[in-house]
């Protein structure tokens, strides 16, 4: 074997650990091992589901904010989505309905949600932050004006089964089997797909995409409607893990939400990112809650942890942005220079003879 065979693969190695979703990988690693050492209990089997579980429904409501993201929009409706279709879900149950008639109407109002959005945005140009942070309030508005504040219990046996059993036996809740479905689906869409590579050129540039033959305003209104179709889906699941359906279900996940998807690697300018990262970034989250909750740290406490990691997560975007643009003008200046003092190449004259 060659020095020059073996030496590209430890290159392609390199190369890729130096990336974002390669350096936050090993944080994560160095993460979970320092928990272990230095948290009692943090790996106890039983721990590990109950974090896992208590992470279901947002690890869900991550996957299309991806996408919306990288296309330079963003959905913060999405906890709201949630705590309304569980209490949707809640009252079909109470209503006397079935568990599948519940989940079907559960998910026609995350539709409509996503609709709503999506026409807001998509159809009528809107700014996608104001209007979601209208419809954030909107629909947890009618959560409470539906239930006047007051939870809905007895929920049938096969949600509150989805949302507390394990697999076979095992520590791996069965909460967490919608995202594990989800989660492949979604990676090879946005990598492998014409799709995917529509929602990147969105994002890189919305004005070439749409000279390119993209339809942007289209793929943006599909965007919005998957992620409310997912969002209640992840409340439908939320409704399972706490067996009962609260105007305040879901109430401020969207933190954690954008907080993986930005410290994910996922550009907030749009056009960049990778699927892998925002993986590593719910293991790091995952791991964080975990600690906190075993050092008896509070849900504020928690959020102000989360919300920390939030601005830290794009303080590190921000200076990565700007150090790849340094180098990337290095290497052009390089390319123009010659070798040695850096001055610029004189053209070969042929000698006259």
């Amino acid at each position: 074997m060659s020095i020059a065979s073996t030496a590209a693969p430890l290159h392609r190695l390199q190369a890729r650990l130096l990336t974002w979703e390669g350096l936050l990988g090993a944080f994560a690693i160095l993460l979970i091992l320092t928990a272990v050492l230095t948290t009692p209990g943090f790996a106890d089997g039983y721990n590990l589901g109950s974090s896992v579980a208590r992470m279901a429904a947002k690890a869900l409501m991550v996957l299309p904010l991806v996408f919306l993201i990288i296309a330079r929009e963003i959905d913060i409706s999405v906890a709201s989505i949630a705590g309304l279709t569980g209490i949707t879900f809640g009252m079909v149950i109470q209503s006397g309905g079935s568990t599948p008639v519940a989940a079907v109407a559960a998910l026609a109002v995350g539709l409509a949600c996503g609709v709503l959005n999506g026409f807001l945005v998509a159809v009528l140009g809107l700014p996608s932050l104001v209007v979601t942070l209208g419809t954030l309030a909107l629909f947890r508005g009618l959560c409470y004006v539906l239930v006047g504040g007051t939870p809905i219990s007895n929920m049938p046996p096969e949600i509150i089964s989805l949302g507390n059993d394990s697999i076979l036996g095992t520590y791996i809740p069965a909460a967490i089997v919608p995202f594990l479905l989800l989660a492949p689906v979604f990676l090879v869409v946005l990598h492998k797909t014409p799709f995917g590579r529509r929602v990147f050129a969105i994002g890189g540039n919305p004005a070439t995409a749409s000279y390119s033959g993209v339809k942007n305003r289209k793929i943006i209104f599909e965007l919005f409607v998957t992620s409310g179709l997912v969002a209640a889906l992840a409340g439908v699941i939320h409704v399972g893990i706490t067996s009962s359906a609260s105007p305040d279900g879901a109430l401020g996940y969207e933190l954690d939400v954008v907080t993986v998807v930005f410290l994910g690697g996922i550009s907030f300018l749009g056009g960049k990112g990778r699927m892998t990262g925002v993986f590593w970034a719910l293991v790091v989250v995952i791991a964080i809650r975990s600690m906190l909750q075993l050092q008896n740290f509070g849900a504020y406490g928690q959020a102000a942890v989360v919300g920390l990691v939030l601005i830290l997560s794009l303080l590190m975007a921000n200076i990565t942005n700007t150090v790849s643009s340094a180098l990337a003008a290095r290497r052009t200046r390089a390319q123009k220079l010659g070798p040695g003092s850096g001055q610029p190449v004189s053209p070969s004259v042929p000698s006259s003879k």
